[in-house]
């Protein structure tokens, strides 16, 4: 896994996992409880809903406690001059004669619809330490890789409002 985290996912992610076992875990029992005191469980979707909240609830439970054992933990701070984590890029695609603006994110905050792009990612590894007006090449595959220039680099700071993604 080794997800590359901030300090600021690792606090939004412990605090995820304390509401589902203190908050929704409870709620979650008691759900089969109220579902199963409705009689003849083989015909009873309610019941089977509620197992069904109640085994994700767990399953998202160990999945973020599996993430934080083998998570990197990366600084969010970079030069003013170059791109990094947080950042908000202008970047010109080439073959496209097209400008686009995305926020360097880590991997669980990724979320390209959305305009943020995951250091991860093809374009997030390119740009990752690069400067305004440098030409970059992105891989994304062995036989397929594109140019696009970096046009402005905006420093913002990390809030914690973007969402973590959920599996």
């Amino acid at each position: 896994m080794y997800d590359k985290l901030t300090k600021k996912d690792i606090e939004k992610i412990e605090a995820e996992i304390e509401h589902r076992k203190l908050v929704v875990r409870k709620e979650a029992i008691e759900a089969v409880k109220e579902a199963r005191a409705h009689g003849d469980l083989s015909e009873n979707f309610e019941y089977h809903a509620a197992k069904k909240d109640k085994n994700q609830n767990e399953s998202r439970i160990r999945y973020l406690e599996r993430m934080l054992k083998t998570a990197i933990v990366v600084n969010d701070e970079s030069r003013e001059d170059e791109v990094g984590l947080n950042n908000t890029v202008t970047v010109h695609f080439e073959e496209d004669n097209e400008d686009e603006t995305y926020k360097l994110v880590t991997t669980v905050r990724g979320n390209s619809m959305g305009g943020l792009i995951s250091i991860e990612s093809p374009i997030g590894k390119a740009i990752l330490g690069h400067k305004v007006g440098e030409k970059v090449k992105v891989k994304v595959r062995d036989d397929y890789s594109y140019f696009l220039t970096i046009k402005k680099i905006e420093n913002t700071v990390d809030d914690g409002s973007d969402k973590l993604r959920s599996f």
